[in-house]
């Protein structure tokens, strides 16, 4: 978003607590369905996402010091943790649900790294190791940075690990997410039946029904390593590059799991794309700018944010 970055918090309407300042009808109760609450037969499709796999398995292998003390975060399976006892001296592989960790530890043992990963069921939000941390992993991670606690998980730990220990994370996996919003038209219209609704596709493939009616627009870059937003304000614009409706928006989330340099490249994992339908839709033509204004804490509901959404057009 191009003003995102330059946005003036004395024009932009004051950001949402969870729950107090969301209408009703976009309302949940958070604390129950939001956070490192994954369940157990979830995690087959993180397995088999090859794209998250793949990017995971080379940032580790590449930004992993050997003989380093890893811990990850929001566990789950320990997956993540398998990769890193290839490298690493000793991994603290923490998560929160006692049956996922059983999970963990079973798993673990039966791929032979249960001499070198340690599953510890704890909450993330206050785990603090026995010892400094050389590499923090932690994939608690939903399309625009919602629902799961990233930002606000790796922020904390940050700031325990400085105050306790008196030295920063050296390397933190992933690196950054970069997130971008673009106006789209969305059929809503489902053998006869009009529901305007959240809907989530693949990152890449576009369905045949959708229409992108501009580019996107970055409006987030967070950088694990310094401050990460913990809330999220943007008043800015997207261009239309056609005539035509505007009724959703496209949000697209792009971690960047490991920075190589010498190579000049990344390890990146897109995440779905995430169509949030517009309250009011706006008739556009091409070169026409639109308005667009939202707000939500990372970490929060999908539905806070939906119920944030405006758009207008600017002519």
């Amino acid at each position: 978003m191009k003003s995102a970055v330059a946005l003036s918090r004395a024009h932009t309407p004051r950001l949402p607590t969870r729950n107090a300042d969301v209408s009703p009808l976009h309302r949940v109760d958070e604390a129950a369905h939001l956070g490192q609450y994954i369940p157990l037969h979830y995690h087959g499709q993180l397995l088999a996402d090859d794209r998250r796999m793949s990017a995971f398995e080379e940032a580790i292998d590449k930004l992993v010091p050997e003989g380093a003390h890893v811990v990850e975060l929001g566990a789950g399976t320990g997956v993540l943790s398998f990769f890193a006892a290839k490298r690493a001296r000793k991994v603290t592989c923490v998560e929160r649900l006692p049956n996922v960790a059983a999970a963990a530890r079973r798993l673990l043992s039966a791929n032979g790294v249960a001499h070198v990963v340690s599953v510890v069921e704890a909450n993330a939000d206050n785990f603090l190791p026995d010892e400094p941390v050389d590499v923090l992993i932690c994939e608690l991670l939903h399309a625009g940075l919602l629902r799961e606690k990233q930002a606000e998980v790796i922020a904390g730990f940050k700031e325990r690990h400085l105050a306790h220990f008196g030295v920063p994370v050296k390397q933190i996996i992933p690196e950054a997410t970069i997130l971008a919003a673009q106006p789209v038209f969305q059929p809503y219209d489902f053998h006869g039946y009009h529901a305007p609704v959240a809907r989530f596709t693949e990152a890449g493939m576009i369905p045949c029904d959708t229409i992108e009616m501009g580019p996107p627009e970055v409006y987030v870059v967070a950088d694990y390593r310094n401050d990460i937003p913990r809330s999220i304000s943007v008043d800015g614009w997207v261009d239309a590059d056609k005539d035509g409706v505007v009724n959703a928006l496209r949000f697209i989330t792009k971690n960047v799991v490991g920075i190589f340099p010498s190579e000049g490249r990344s390890a990146d994992w897109h995440m779905q794309y995430m169509m949030l339908p517009l309250p009011n839709p706006v008739h556009v033509k091409a070169g026409d700018r639109v308005r667009v204004r939202f707000q939500y804490d990372t970490g929060g509901s999908i539905e806070s944010l939906m119920s944030s959404l405006f758009a207008e057009t600017m002519r």
